[in-house]
């Protein structure tokens, strides 16, 4: 089998026919995971007249052409070999929708988890302030707790020990 190279995209001819199939959506997809980890999968090409014939991968070569790329790996095969190479069966594409409808979905249900969790974390504590206001209201508030506000906080142990027996709590 050949080995990958890089083609100019600019040399590659895609036939009318072919470009009809091109579906948005999956470009959009393949430039992203191409954005993400780069391109996994050559295209197919074959010599025509100083030119690059497309055989296999309309939606790759579309996704390197709308990311800007002026080169793409491909693997060059021969004319032979492209006529006999089959069509993806319309199973095959149905499959390969309902992977990336799929894979749509599971991206949409994780920000929303996201966004759920930051709304939960930003209640929690919107929570936590009101509670501590609201104890701090309190504590500050000299008709609440006249025993407390009245005198200083004790800072040692006995001097607290002395408050609550006058307090009449117990320790």
């Amino acid at each position: 089998m050949a080995k990958p190279e890089s083609f100019p995209i600019e040399k590659i001819y895609v036939p009318v026919k072919r470009k009809k199939a091109i579906k948005p959506e999956v470009v959009e997809e393949i430039a992203a995971s191409i954005l993400e980890i780069g391109q996994q999968s050559p295209v197919l090409v074959r010599p025509d007249e100083g030119r690059f014939v497309l055989v296999e991968g309309l939606h790759r070569l579309e996704a390197c052409k709308a990311l800007g790329e002026t080169t793409i790996i491909g693997i060059q095969v021969s004319a032979e070999l492209a006529q006999h190479r089959p069509l993806e069966s319309p199973q095959a594409e149905a499959e390969r929708d309902k992977m990336a409808r799929l894979k749509q979905l599971r991206r949409e249900k994780e920000a929303a988890e996201r966004a759920t969790a930051a709304a939960r974390g930003a209640m929690e504590a919107e929570v936590q302030i009101l509670r501590t206001s609201s104890a701090k209201g309190v504590r500050d508030n000299p008709k609440a707790s006249p025993s407390r506000t009245s005198r200083s906080a004790p800072k040692t142990l006995s001097e607290w020990i002395t408050q609550q027996k006058r307090d009449g709590g117990r320790y």
